[in-house]
């Protein structure tokens, strides 16, 4: 029998390589958002216009910012076993804190390379550090009350699609902050403006999920009861996305509906909405998460090594591998012909320098770009893992 001490390391190497692996299927995502021609013309999940393997390279990405999301969570509740809730409480505050500090001054950059700062976004880090605050401030309430809560948010916040819908409705900042929010702008001084692209709602009740999810990969849980719950979860979750989409009544704000074919009527049907995200969205990527948590637990080989790299070092290859791609594209854009002097683009209010809509490539260099960013940030990431491991008494490692 295993001890508790090398179950709970097999845990968190569980956590830790999906981490990895949503991670690292992120920056394709991102990669395509610089690379492809049509990134800044048109919509990859749009049926109208897509193919297949456009659709496929932006669909997968959709599982990455909800699993982070809520192993973020399970984390937390990892931390509880060894922090009072006072240690904690601030904890998370102060970290939440900083990470939606980071958000608004090297994120925003490393999206823009724009040093006037006139357009700063708000994304999924600012998503997570929030939630962080919100869950710093519930840590001292009782667990089934931050489950009743989490799923109360999780399950009920469509509601709100209603009165969302309605013609003529016009959120406010502090609406569109809270759910509404799809990829709205807001000026926050004269000539500057805010893009609001995570509202929070959703994301803050889904880590209150992964928190109370969290207790499944405690020390006194089985390797055999986890599994179960695990297991039960994924399947029923899956199970209640495909019953409630086919519904339409209820769970995502656009229905789904037939297309030209039955494929393309499938990819209608999985095609989620993110902005904010679903409760059927949610579904469909937690579902799946939580099936490959109970894999991932007995497996041990050269790949997952490399993920669990990714995912014990994942804000600081978030942080790298935006600058890279970004660097990669101005490389790439300067190539093409263009100056210095073309960087941002003036002939309308575009927030991204050195890039230009409509100048690109295929997806074949996308892929081959982000394979290239992938490898080489691997080094970086293993380096400043072993830092972290050697130098455990530094106390800001744990905000980096």
């Amino acid at each position: 029998m295993q001890s508790s001490t090398s179950l709970q390391q097999k845990r968190i190497d569980s956590i830790d390589i999906l981490r990895g692996i949503v991670m690292v299927i992120m920056a394709l995502d991102h990669v395509r958002d610089y690379f492809h021609i049509a990134a800044n013309l048109d919509n990859p999940l749009n049926l109208a216009t897509t193919t297949p393997a456009l659709y496929f390279t932006r669909w997968i990405t959709h599982f990455c910012a909800p699993i982070f999301v809520f192993l973020s969570g399970a984390s937390v509740y990892l931390q509880s076993l060894r922090k009072t809730k006072k240690e904690l409480s601030a904890f998370l505050i102060k970290r939440g804190l900083w990470l939606i500090i980071v958000e608004l001054l090297l994120v925003s950059f490393a999206w823009s390379f724009n040093p006037n700062y006139n357009f700063l976004f708000l994304q999924v880090i600012w998503a997570i550090g929030i939630s962080m605050v919100i869950l710093g401030l519930l840590i001292y309430l009782p667990f089934n009350v931050i489950l009743v809560l989490g799923l109360l948010i999780v399950a009920g916040h469509n509601l709100l699609d209603i009165p969302e819908s309605r013609p003529g409705f016009k959120p406010g900042f502090l609406v569109d902050l809270l759910h509404s929010a799809r990829f709205s702008v807001h000026p926050y001084a004269p000539g500057h403006v805010i893009l609001i692209a995570y509202p929070f709602l959703a994301w803050t009740g889904l880590m209150l999920l992964g928190y109370c999810a969290g207790r499944w990969f405690s020390p006194a849980v089985t390797a055999t009861q986890r599994k179960k719950w695990l297991l039960r979860s994924g399947l029923g979750l899956i199970l209640f996305f495909i019953v409630l989409r086919f519904s339409n009544l209820y769970g995502d704000p656009v229905d789904w509906s037939g297309q030209k074919n039955g494929f393309y009527s499938f990819l209608s049907f999985i095609n989620v909405n993110k902005y904010p995200p679903s409760l059927l969205y949610i579904c469909i990527t937690i579902g799946p998460a939580l099936l490959l948590l109970v894999v991932l637990e007995n497996t041990r080989n050269r790949f997952t090594a490399v993920m669990r790299t990714y995912g014990r070092v994942a804000f600081f290859y978030y942080v790298l591998h935006i600058y890279l791609v970004h660097l990669l594209s101005a490389i790439a854009f300067l190539a093409r012909g263009h100056s210095l002097q073309d960087a941002p683009n003036t002939s309308s209010f575009f927030p991204f320098y050195f890039l230009a809509p409509g100048e690109g490539y295929n997806l074949w260099v996308v892929y081959a770009v982000w394979i290239f960013v992938v490898i080489a940030l691997y080094p970086l990431c293993k380096w400043y893992d072993n830092y972290k491991t050697r130098h455990k008494e530094k106390w800001w490692l744990s905000y980096l």
